[in-house]
């Protein structure tokens, strides 16, 4: 067997934080209800009886209207309020599987990008939303198959954000 080498590729991020004129709480609920969580259940009967992708596109059409589930989720306030700290936080793993798939069928690396990653914060300054722009994380790799999609995610991404009534950054407009 022979070993292989790391590879290293340096990029830069584009961290959008996006200001939120609405309470924590509030934002939080309506971006859970936007964003819906994966059904997990779903996924799985579909895997065991080896449905047809088709199947699954269809699904992730219907269950997720601005084209993202919500993967995995974390209210970090009461583990860092240990510390004292009084922010708020949750952070999110954000995407759709049949998004990353057309990007996983050209490297599956991508994994490391999607799904994405999202905080809704409340700070001194008042709530917020961050994220990398996934088209500039997406075209470190280089492939214009998989930074045409990171350019989809900014598109969808900016519709997202214009439907939570939030600032939508001008690189994000379609």
């Amino acid at each position: 067997m022979v070993a292989q080498q790391a590879q290293q590729t340096d990029y830069q991020a584009r961290r959008l934080t996006i200001p939120v004129d609405a309470p924590f709480d509030d934002f939080r609920r309506r971006y859970e209800a936007a964003v819906p969580a994966l059904d997990t259940a779903s996924i799985a009967a579909m895997v065991e009886r080896r449905a047809d992708w088709s199947e699954v596109v269809e699904m992730a059409r219907q269950q997720a209207p601005y084209a993202f589930f919500i993967f995995w989720s974390l209210d970090v306030q009461p583990l860092m309020g240990l510390a004292g700290d009084t922010a708020r936080g949750v952070e999110y793993l954000m995407g759709d599987h049949v998004i990353a798939e057309r990007m996983f069928r050209h490297d599956p690396t991508v994994l490391a990008y999607v799904p994405l990653h999202l905080a809704i914060v409340q700070g001194a300054g008042g709530t917020t939303m961050t994220i990398d722009q996934p088209s500039h994380t997406l075209g470190s790799y280089g492939r214009p198959e998989i930074t045409t999609v990171g350019v989809d995610l900014d598109h969808k991404l900016g519709r997202l954000l214009q439907h939570l009534g939030v600032p939508v950054p001008p690189s994000l407009m379609s």
